[in-house]
């Protein structure tokens, strides 16, 4: 099947992981196979690529892909927050880096019937693994006034978290919200005509909230950073694109717990808590897109990279 996705900071996140050709590296968001491809590449045949995603979709597309590669890449059904429990369980205990890409992928926002974008009509569903059963129109419909104005102030960061709650509680009453474009036009009623004109679709903030509740994406991430820290062999590397402000904050605290987990109170004159670093923060500020990457892939402009190094 055609799997359309523009691998994002590519060139910067292959380079980033300072590939060993007999080295083990763990792609957690396999999506087209894009970043999995070029890391194949690097690799000889004493080298190993696992790639992990929850999207049937993704898992097919990508072995597709990387069929020239077949003797040094495995393809794994699950989600990247289970990916330390999955590797162990096929026999592997170190690895020598690993990569996740937390956007939504190109097709999942150009296949209509996914729901993902707020431009195209569809069923509200978001659902990245399409076997599981809580979906968008479960938190649209479901969920109280309150715990949509947390979702949504939380998740998008969305100034105009309550009035949209309020909205969507009231057009509920009449008759449940089922398409992504009747959630659009509430949303458009409730942002005030002046906060429309000025900035981002006013549905952007909202649909971004719903992905990340469907999917319970941040929950995970610093748990996963310090999972996969633990299995990276030392010189091993991690690199993390994130798309918001959310992930990029947990993802850049994170990898700076690694490189200074002290605990101490700051006015104590010398470390008493015996943490000791085990990672090295390689990008003090996050590799942005290029302006060519720009020009040929709108979506990556709000795309970070951030690249820590195991010690």
């Amino acid at each position: 099947m055609e799997f359309n996705h523009v691998s994002v900071l590519l060139r910067e996140t292959v380079d980033g992981l300072n590939i060993r050709p007999d080295g083990i590296y763990v792609d957690g968001t396999l999506g087209g196979g894009g970043h999995s491809l070029e890391i194949a590449k690097r690799l000889t045949a004493g080298g190993h690529l696992y790639g992990i995603d929850r999207d049937m979709d993704a898992i097919e597309a990508a072995s597709d892909r990387l069929k020239d590669y077949s003797d040094r890449f495995t393809a794994m059904h699950g989600n990247f927050y289970n990916a330390a429990e999955m590797l162990k369980a096929a026999g592997v205990d170190k690895i020598d880096g690993f990569i996740l890409d937390l956007g939504v992928s190109s097709h999942q926002l150009d296949e209509a019937d996914r729901g993902f974008s707020y431009m195209q009509d569809a069923p509200l569903d978001m659902r990245m693994d399409r076997s599981a059963s809580y979906t968008a129109w479960n938190v649209v419909n479901e969920k109280s006034e309150k715990e949509l104005n947390d979702i949504i102030f939380k998740y998008g960061e969305e100034k105009w978290a309550k009035r949209i709650a309020q909205f969507i509680v009231a057009e509920r009453s009449v008759k449940p919200i089922d398409t992504t474009f009747e959630l659009v036009e509430v949303i458009k009623k409730a942002v005030p005509k002046g906060a429309r004109r000025d900035g981002p679709h006013p549905a952007k903030r909202t649909f971004q909230a719903i992905r990340i509740e469907v999917n319970g994406e941040l929950e995970i991430l610093d748990r996963t950073v310090d999972e996969m820290t633990e299995m990276l062999n030392t010189g091993g590397r991690m690199c993390i694109i994130t798309f918001h402000s959310l992930e990029d904050r947990i993802i850049k605290n994170a990898m700076r717990r690694h490189e200074n987990p002290c605990t101490c109170p700051p006015e104590f004159p010398v470390c008493v808590c015996g943490k000791v670093p085990d990672g090295k923060v390689v990008t003090r500020k996050p590799v942005l897109p290029s302006d060519e990457e720009l020009e040929h892939n709108p979506r990556s402009r709000s795309a970070k990279l951030r690249i820590m190094e195991k010690i």
